[in-house]
């Protein structure tokens, strides 16, 4: 069958830690398509990361067109593209939207989109864990016959690519014998502030850590340069990153990183996935057993963030590093 499928559509328009995950099920696609040629249909954020990518010939990012004329231009050069199969990992309204957009005759399809010819109807889909769910889909396409579905069987994604490519270097400069780095990543969506640790109890775990023997880096994006300042108020040698990291870059550190800690946020995912052990912090505001990170993982989980104790958390630290 997939030698027949010679132009592939990949569908992936969602935050930075969807997308991460996602990746577990692109690179089955690939290999399920060896000599396909493979387009992704993203957004402009994830443009650079994903043409670095191996499982993809070709990245478009008008994924979220705005306006009648945009939607019809979408139609039109998707039309042209002739696509033999499409791969929605999105399953989203706005993904369904691209399907309908086709009609009367739209390529083959994967996913849920009413009168697609590859639905994945597993019922229990939405209380699935991304990796397993996407995994399952890929089954009900076709090209994933034994995909392992049971909860936390999913392999995780791989991004040794990532940090092939990344450029090598210390985030913390100067030192004879390089001591230990610890990342937080102490921000998150600005409309999401409950899935947010407090950045008092992350000064508070920087200083610690730091006295132990590790160095502090923090990165985030530019809005969260405040909380970086206040957390070096606490540990005098942290290094501020926030603005300052590309996806690459993040890969590149979370590979070398003696430990990870941070909230449910996209820069954590990323980091995560690299293989570092890594502590990520959940509220009530988001389910674990449907996006965690997976790997060397601990998920520490309060209703509300704001009651997770330091001591907590240097406990689940103490189980997975050594002190410097």
């Amino acid at each position: 069958m997939s030698r027949q499928i010679r132009n592939v559509l990949v569908i992936k328009l969602s935050a930075l830690g969807d997308f991460i995950l996602a990746l577990a099920a692109m690179k089955k696609i690939r290999e399920a398509h060896p000599k396909a040629r493979i387009t992704l249909l993203t957004t402009p954020p994830f443009e650079a990361l994903a043409k670095s990518c191996p499982y993809f010939n070709a990245v478009e990012t008008d994924g979220r067109p705005e306006g009648p004329s945009a939607w019809l231009a979408l139609r039109r050069r998707l039309r042209a593209a002739r696509y033999d199969r499409v791969y929605d990992l999105q399953t989203s309204a706005q993904s369904a939207r691209i399907f309908h957009l086709l009609r009367p005759f739209p390529p083959e399809w994967s996913g849920i989109a009413m009168g697609c010819a590859l639905p994945h109807r597993n019922r229990k889909r939405n209380t699935m864990h991304t990796l397993e769910r996407q995994a399952d889909q890929l089954k009900s396409a076709g090209i994933w016959p034994d995909a392992p579905t049971e909860p936390g069987e999913a392999p995780a994604p791989d991004l040794s690519w990532v940090v092939r490519n990344a450029r090598q270097e210390r985030p913390m400069p100067g030192g004879v014998k390089p001591r230990p780095y610890v990342i937080f990543v102490p921000g998150g969506s600005a409309h999401r502030l409950d899935k947010r640790w407090p950045v008092e109890r992350f000064a508070q775990l920087g200083k610690t850590l730091y006295d132990r023997g590790f160095d502090v880096v923090v990165i985030g994006g530019p809005q969260e340069s405040a909380i970086a300042r206040q957390i070096q108020k606490s540990v005098g040698q942290a290094r501020d990153l926030t603005g300052r990291t590309d996806f690459a870059r993040i890969a590149s550190l979370g590979a070398r990183a003696a430990l990870v800690i941070g909230n449910d946020t996209g820069p954590l995912h990323l980091a995560a996935a690299t293989g570092p052990a890594t502590i990520v912090l959940f509220s009530s505001a988001s389910n674990p057993a449907l996006s965690a990170p997976r790997g060397h993982v601990t998920v520490l989980q309060a209703q509300n963030l704001a009651d997770l104790p330091v001591s907590q958390v240097l406990q689940a630290v103490n189980a997975l590093v050594p002190s410097a």
